[in-house]
């Protein structure tokens, strides 16, 4: 278990769920707060923020190898600075971001891309950190944040086992107590097809640490899957409205679709429940209801018991159903009332 200002994240508590404000906020710090409102509204956990600039992330040239391939379903043939200029979050709006999302009720942190990023969280006080897939293997950005000693969150997207094992070490070494390992498939949308939630068990035997999905599928089927895998953290985008467009929009969550995560990816976690099969408690009223054998005519000493007097019904309490080829022929007894349940002493 981990926790992150104060809440439990783990196998024995419900999923927290993490809602990626990205590049959806189109270029507008108003529409930023509309987000983090609808986020909030939505009941999830944690708003989360990328801390980037394009100059941080890359420079500004035009060659081929700085270019999006041409096939790319959402930003295909895109200049990489053109794309991280269109995307990222400027610096100055982190701070009203996070008050908005603090007075909401939200735990707010941010996935850092360079030193200066991190400089810039810790003076924001933020409570965790998010390493993005593509920096699983920036080991100096791992062990910067990790030497903060706060939490940590680690995307695994196109890592290889190595990768994930030299990530995770880092983050240890250099001071982390609390992380949380994601499984992730880094293609925007990704196919639910290659999102192998199978996987979490393996993931979580190979690090030792809590798992959990960072999910770019459409919709929530992904996500509430990977929650019956052992999934304690779901990551998804989110926006106000995918018909708004937007770098991020086409595979992210609109506010309905972020509740209805929240709301059942609890009720999922809370159907696991423990390993057991015969009657729960809850099915008790049920038993009363079974079938067995009552006497469904008022009857005298001496008669034979025949399909007639004696029937299968509803409720329990009599011999049961498949007694009734035992019984019929035989003789009542005593004299027996109708609605009586059929037991051995009344034959």
């Amino acid at each position: 278990m981990i926790s992150i200002g104060g809440r439990a994240i783990g196998p024995g508590h419900p999923p927290f769920v993490v809602a990626e404000l990205s590049g959806n906020h189109n270029g507008s710090l108003e529409r930023a707060l509309a987000i983090v409102d609808a986020v909030a509204d939505a009941g999830a956990h944690a708003l989360k923020l990328q801390t980037y600039t394009p100059d941080t992330l890359t420079i500004d040239c035009d060659e081929p190898a700085f270019r999006v391939a041409a096939e790319h379903e959402l930003w295909g043939g895109e200049n990489l600075y053109r794309l991280f200029e269109r995307a990222h979050t400027p610096w100055e709006w982190h701070e009203p971001i996070f008050e908005r999302a603090r007075r909401r009720g939200l735990l707010a942190f941010s996935a850092p891309f360079d030193p200066t990023a991190v400089e810039l969280l810790e003076k924001l006080g933020v409570p965790a950190y998010k390493i993005a897939s593509s920096e699983v293997v920036d080991l100096p950005l791992i062990r910067l944040a990790a030497a903060t000693g706060k939490p940590m969150i680690i995307s695994t997207g196109m890592a290889s086992v190595s990768e994930i094992d030299a990530a995770v070490s880092a983050a240890r070494e250099a001071g982390c107590a609390q992380l949380a390992v994601l499984s992730c498939t880094a293609t925007y949308p990704a196919p639910p097809s290659e999102s192998n939630v199978r996987s979490l068990p393996l993931l979580a035997a190979l690090t030792g640490e809590v798992v959990g999905l960072s999910d770019h599928t459409l919709g929530i089927g992904a996500a509430l899957a990977a929650v019956a895998l052992g999934a304690c953290l779901i990551e998804k985008h989110v926006t106000l409205s995918r018909a708004d467009g937007g770098v991020d929009s086409a595979f992210s969550l609109e506010p309905a679709e972020l509740a209805a995560l929240v709301t059942e990816s609890e009720r999922a976690w809370r159907s696991l429940g423990g390993v057991a099969i015969g009657p729960r408690s809850s099915e008790r009223e049920g038993l009363r209801f079974r079938r067995s054998l009552y006497v469904v005519r008022d009857v005298s000493a001496g008669e034979p018991v025949t399909p007639e007097n004696v029937r299968s019904i509803r409720p329990a309490g009599g011999l049961p159903p498949d007694a009734a080829a035992q019984v019929m022929g035989r003789h009542f007894t005593r004299d027996v009332s109708f609605g009586t349940p059929l037991t051995w002493d009344l034959i």
